[in-house]
């Protein structure tokens, strides 16, 4: 008999190691890198080996609250206001639109037979109006109103063209201007305490000015 044929050899195939997840390691290394990267900036900056939180920086807004000056307010004394809202006689008064009024020069006379009232006692001073705003004044709106006396006896005011009080202005004031305005009040010669209330134009708040004349 014929022996069979003895099979092919085939050398034994070793052994494969499990695939490993390259996608998984690309990951885990991107990972430590960055952490890497992170620790050392946070050193950098902070100087120090251990990483600080940044701190917190809190912005506070502005906000413009505008121009909410009414037009058609009337003008107010500002800063030389007393408590009471009166004024010695030597006091100068500043309004808001930065129009000034003063009272200076007092003296007793006793007006002419050619005045009105006629040969009465009187004061006489001068009330000076400063325009030290942008905007021309209408001078001839100058009011200036007397009482004398405790009690608040009304006075009346003196015209008299051979003593130069001839009433208050006719002319516009412009804004760098000042005008001097003599005036008179009756005052009888017993009396002192005066109080003269002045208001430089229409628009304008009156100015209350008092004490005693000599």
């Amino acid at each position: 008999m014929t022996p069979p044929p003895a099979p092919p050899y085939w050398p034994p195939v070793p052994p494969q190691p499990p695939k490993r997840n390259h996608t998984a390691l690309i990951a885990a290394a991107a990972a430590v890198v960055a952490a890497a990267l992170a620790a050392a900036v946070t050193v950098g900056v902070t100087g120090d080996d251990e990483a600080k939180p940044a701190p917190t920086v809190t912005v506070t807004e502005t906000v413009d609250g505008g121009d909410t000056t009414a037009a058609d307010e009337a003008t107010e004394p500002a800063a030389e206001e007393s408590d009471d809202g009166v004024y010695a006689l030597g006091d100068t008064v500043t309004y808001d639109n930065e129009v000034k009024v003063g009272l200076s020069g007092f003296k007793r006379a006793v007006s002419t037979d050619t005045a009105m009232p006629e040969s009465t006692p009187y004061v006489r001073f001068t009330v000076k109006v400063d325009n030290g705003g942008t905007a021309t004044l209408d001078a001839t709106a100058l009011t200036v109103n007397c009482s004398y006396g405790k009690d608040g006896h009304s006075s009346e005011a003196v015209f008299d063209s051979a003593a130069g009080l001839g009433g208050g202005p006719d002319t516009q004031l412009l804004a760098g201007r000042s005008i001097n305005v003599v005036w008179g009040c009756e005052l009888p010669k017993s009396e002192k305490l005066v109080q003269i209330e002045v208001a430089p134009d229409y628009e304008s708040d009156t100015a209350i000015f008092t004490g005693d004349v000599k």
